[in-house]
């Protein structure tokens, strides 16, 4: 789900509508996004190259929040953005309700769905590609691991997401 994210984010990275440099202010609902998170401050900004590191490196559900309602208005809209997108890919069989792929029982997709998210990634976007490779991130003096172990342990790992939730 977060490869979602990460897509729309690229998507208005490359369009201009936002830029990495740019502040996006932490909403009550990303500051109390369940773990894990990326730390963000109350009544603080989080600038979009630090949402994104975090989203990569520590898959950050605060970062995912953030990002859902400075790119969509809110989680919801930016969820049927996500779906929208996933139909334009050919992902038939995925429905997204979060951004950051926290369990909803309405949210549903498939590995082969997921196979095309992560081709379309490198297809539409192969100059963001070299950020899903970093092994940790420094935000706000806090190291950010990556959780993809396979990075540090198997030559010629270079990336894009892990994750899991109980339900999945």
């Amino acid at each position: 789900t977060k490869l979602m994210t990460l897509y729309l984010t690229f998507a208005a990275l490359d369009s201009g509508r936002v830029s990495l440099g740019d502040a996006l202010p932490v909403s009550l609902a990303a500051l109390n996004a369940p773990p894990t998170k990326m730390g963000m401050q109350p009544n603080g900004t989080v600038m979009v190259r630090d949402a994104v590191m975090g989203l990569v490196t520590r898959s950050a559900n605060d970062a995912a929040v953030l990002l859902a309602e400075s790119l969509g208005g809110s989680e919801g809209n930016f969820a049927r953005q996500m779906t929208l997108k996933a139909r334009q890919l050919g992902m038939s069989s995925t429905v997204f309700r979060k951004a950051s792929g926290l369990p909803d029982p309405e949210q549903v997709t498939t590995s082969r769905d997921m196979a095309r998210l992560a081709n379309a990634l490198l297809r539409d976007f192969p100059h963001y590609y070299p950020v899903f490779s970093v092994l940790s991130y420094s935000y706000r003096g806090r190291s950010l691991e990556n959780h993809n172990r396979l990075l540090a342990c198997y030559a010629g790992g270079d990336g894009l997401k892990t994750g899991y939730t109980n339900a999945s």
